[in-house]
Formats: structure tokens, sequence, C-alpha cells
């Protein structure tokens, strides 16, 4: 039915773009990305960096672990790892292949090489720019809007590489305004597995593995484990207690990689492990897996793109929300019941707050993927929220574009007072 369908591509080509790997948080990640590209430009070590960065990106990189670091944090880590030992041609996985020679390299950097951090108040969300130099030589790397997108490049002020900046934060992604929910659901039913299945498989494979380290390690608080303590046997706290595992490992300094949605490894892990381990605990036949996967990851997907990549809006509970339209997909729900488990789950936990990556986000998860478990009871029960109570209207297309409202101009105060609390701390 959907095979025909023009947008059929579309889908496609959004999960192929959503769905990539990386390692550690995307944030410092894309820093070290960017300092790694810069270290390839100038052509050697430098002996100086300047990374000036906006607001949400030092929101997201200043409490985080950055892998294979031997546990630093920060901006000048993330720099210092990407300079150091980064592979640039890895993009989000440029910190994949660091031994313990690298990580001795990366803190004797840090130590003796000046690394001044700027505020960039430029008016976009998303920008990173790192400027090296080394004698009279010198070089400049920017990102801006999403994590791989280099927009400037530039050596001993010559410009190698230069695209221009818009309105749009994915002008050079596939348009998402194609994604509805009706369409969602039509799409996940046909669409020929072939063309999905690897990008899932590996999400699968990585996500589930990130989880099992969260639930056997001693990560950050350990949520993970904290939520399953003494309910072994409840699938309901079994799927909360992985998803929140994965964050715990990955917040702080797990070295395995993720498949990341919009952006982020903490919304690729929300949006696949509880999925997974419903699938897994009622024997669910795989397809039907790949396809609830599907419904989950692009629900995820299309409400973030009216909230941005980032913002105050907590982007665990987007992706909760995606388990929860994932999960109801494995029950045999369709438009009705996800539609339904989508608006219920929105209006529960929409005014969590997003201060930055750090070991409280698993405890949010959990909180992410319960809302979106009793979305969907409050659906299969016979209950619901109706259009006019708070945010919800009347229609899931419509009440999916408030929460955009809501998250990308409603809360630019309040972003904007998260990052000056945390610039104060």
């Amino acid at each position: 039915m959907f095979g025909s369908d023009p947008r059929y591509n579309n889908y496609v080509s959004i999960l192929k773009e959503e769905l990539c790997p990386a390692m550690g948080c995307t944030e410092p990640i894309a820093i070290a990305y960017a300092a790694a590209k810069a270290r390839e430009t100038i052509g050697c070590i430098p002996e100086r960096l300047i990374v000036e960065a906006s607001g949400n990106i030092i929101k997201n990189v200043k409490s985080v672990v950055v892998p294979n670091t031997g546990g630093l944090r920060g901006i000048p880590a993330a720099a210092a790892a990407g300079v150091v030992a980064g592979d640039a041609d890895r993009q989000l996985e440029v910190l994949a292949n660091i031994d313990e020679d690298g990580k001795r390299a990366i803190a004797d950097y840090i130590k003796h090489v000046p690394i001044e951090v700027r505020y960039a108040d430029t008016g976009r969300i998303f920008d990173i720019a790192v400027s090296a130099f080394a004698g009279e030589d010198s070089a400049l790397v920017r990102i801006a809007d999403y994590h791989t997108n280099i927009v400037l490049i530039e050596r001993g002020g010559e410009v190698l590489l230069s695209r221009e900046l818009t309105d749009s934060d994915s002008d050079r992604l596939t348009d998402r305004t194609c994604l509805s929910v009706e369409g969602i659901v039509d799409f996940a039913e046909s669409v020929d597995l072939k063309d999905v299945e690897a990008v899932l498989e590996r999400q699968i494979a990585y996500n589930m593995a990130i989880a099992e380290e969260g639930m056997k390690g001693n990560y950050g608080a350990n949520i993970g484990k904290t939520v399953l303590r003494g309910r072994e046997n409840d699938i309901n706290y079994k799927m909360r207690a992985w998803a929140a595992a994965g964050s715990d490992a990955r917040m702080n300094g797990c070295e395995l990689p993720v498949v990341i949605n919009s952006g982020s490894g903490n919304q690729g892990i929300t949006a696949s492990v509880p999925v997974i381990v419903f699938a897994n605990e009622n024997g669910i036949p795989h397809e039907e897996l790949l396809r609830a996967l599907t419904v989950s990851n692009l629900i995820t997907t299309h409400l973030k793109t009216g909230i941005g990549r980032l913002s105050a809006y907590c982007g665990a509970v987007s992706a909760g929300v995606g388990a929860g339209a994932g999960i109801a997909y494995l029950k045999g729900g369709r438009f009705e019941m996800i539609a339904h488990t989508i608006v219920n789950a929105v209006a529960i936990t929409s005014g969590i707050i997003c201060d930055g990556a750090k070991a409280s986000c698993a405890a949010k998860i959990a909180a992410a993927v319960d809302a979106g478990l009793l979305g969907l009871a409050m659906y299969e029960d016979g209950n619901q929220f109706f259009g006019g109570d708070g945010i919800v209207k009347k229609g899931v297309e419509c009440t999916i574009e408030n929460v955009g409202k809501l998250a990308r101009r409603g809360m630019q105060q309040t972003d904007k007072e998260i990052i000056q609390l945390m610039l104060e701390t």
C-alpha cells in the first residue's frame, strides 16, 4: 500500500540519517570531531586552541564524561581528545579507537596546551567553532545546526569549504515534514524490511549491549539497577530499567557505541530498548520487532522535528512516547491506539526540562518510558486526555504541533535561564 507512495523513499532515508552510530554523548563528540578536523586541516598538533560554543552545547558538554579519556569531562577534554587522538573520518565515532597511550597523551595535552572556551552568542542553538594555532599557521572548523554539519573550514584565513547557513536546522537532510503518525504506521506495516533492516539490526545490537553493560557495571547513579530492584519479574519495570541503564553507562564513561535518534544517543536508547525488551520477553517474531522499531524511531523523529535537536525540552520525553507507540504496535495496535498513546503520554511529561547531559538523564529516561507505558495503558482501559486538556488539542498531529511550539518558542527563556544557572556553578 505505502510502497508506491512517493513518501516511501523519504521515510527510508530519514531512518538511515537518524539511526547512525556514535560513541559517547553527541555534543562533546561533535566538539571532538571539529577539533580532529582542525588538526587535520592545520597538518600538525596545535599549540593553542580556541573553542567557541553556543549555550546549548556548553550545557550538554559541561558534566558528561568524554569517552576514551580516562574519565575527563567538559569542553577542553573533548577538544583535546579530538586533536590528539581523534579520527575525523569516523565522524561521531571520532574517539572510538583511542588506546592507553592516547589517553595519556590527551591528559598531557590538557596540562600543557592553552585551550580557551568562549560562549558563542550567534543566535543559533547548535554552533561549534574550533580554531587551532601552530606557529604562524592556523585553522578553523565550524559545525552548525547538527552534529556532523561542517559549514566552514579555513586554513590561514583561506576558505577551503563554506556552506550557506539557513533558518532551517536540517536543510541538508531529508524533509521531515512528510512525517505523520498515520503515515508512519502505514509505512511500518508495508515497508520491505530489506530497506531498513541494517540500521535497525545495528540499533538492536549496539543499544542492548550498552544497556546490558549499564545493568552489570557501576555507572553514575545506577538508575537502571535502582528501578529494577525488587521488581525483577515486572516487565514494565524491566523496560524502564534497561533503558535507564543504557544512559547510566553512556553518560558516565562507557566506551561502547550507541545508535542515536535525532542526534542523541539517549533518545536512540529510549526509543529502542523498551521495545526490544518487550518483544524479547513476550516471544514476538523478529519481523514484528523491526516494524515496531520503525514506528518508535519515526514517531520520536516526528516529535523532535518541531522541537528542534537541542532545547530546554527534554528529548527523552519524545523518545519515551516513541517507545510507547512501538510497544502499542507490538500489542497489535495501529493508528488509533498509537495516536491515543502519543497524546496521553505527551500530556504527562511535557514539562521535563533539559539541563544538560549527565547522570540524571537516566532517571528522566525512566520517567519518560513510564509515561509512554501509562499513555498506552490508559487507552487499553478506555481512558484518554481530550482536546482542551492543557496543551492537548483534538487530533494527534495538532497536539504534536503544540508540543513543538511549547518547546521551540515557549521554552526559549527557560533555556537561557538554565544555561545561565549552569554557567554560574
